[in-house]
């Protein structure tokens, strides 16, 4: 199981991890098995562990008072799972996660991913890079849902996140893109 991560964390370094560095690692993440349905955060609980997903598939979504689901994040293999503002700011989270397959993740608390990093710089690098990164993805998300039609929207979706298309089911993809159901079925069916 540590190894996936191990591997993760090597592929986003210029250098591998050390031995000593890996047994850090691998004392630090702990398995955690989640059932499908199963909540890994609920809306109004402060957000404690970040999750490195190894087996299964995600969503973080919120849910407005008529009770409609919107998802905020799609989650699978090799991909974090956390609130972050929960977690940096200590307050009730907005959103649920669960898990949308049988998971299996490993998890981390804040503070011991703070101490982890402390301790071996190539995770601050690489966090860094993964920031920058969904800092890009995230305003190109928020550009498209302000400026494309959605049939642009799920084009660029399946282009980018052709996993998902297999691993989650029509609502839940059209909550993703911000559009009904019934849009996106006649989008596939042209």
């Amino acid at each position: 199981m540590h190894q996936i991560i191990i591997q993760y964390i090597n592929k986003h370094n210029i250098e591998p991890l050390t031995k000593e560095e890996e047994v850090l690692v691998v004392s630090s993440f702990q398995l955690k098995k989640l059932r499908k349905k199963q909540y890994f955060l609920q809306e109004g609980e402060v957000c404690k562990y970040t999750g490195f997903i190894i087996k299964g598939a995600m969503r973080q979504y919120s849910v407005d008072e008529n009770g409609i689901e919107h998802i905020l994040h799609l989650y699978t293999e090799n991909y974090w799972a956390t609130d972050r503002e929960s977690s940096v700011m200590l307050t009730p989270s907005r959103y649920n996660i669960d898990a949308w397959e049988d998971t299996e993740l490993l998890v981390i608390s804040r503070a011991e991913m703070l101490e982890l990093m402390e301790k071996i710089p190539a995770l601050v690098r690489m966090f860094q890079k993964l920031d920058e990164r969904n800092s890009i993805a995230s305003h190109r998300r928020l550009n498209s849902s302000i400026s494309s039609n959605a049939k642009e929207r799920y084009r660029e979706f399946a282009e980018n996140h052709p996993q998902f298309i297999q691993r989650f089911p029509l609502h839940i993809i059209a909550s993703y893109l911000g559009i009904t159901k019934s849009t996106l079925s006649r989008i596939r069916a042209q």
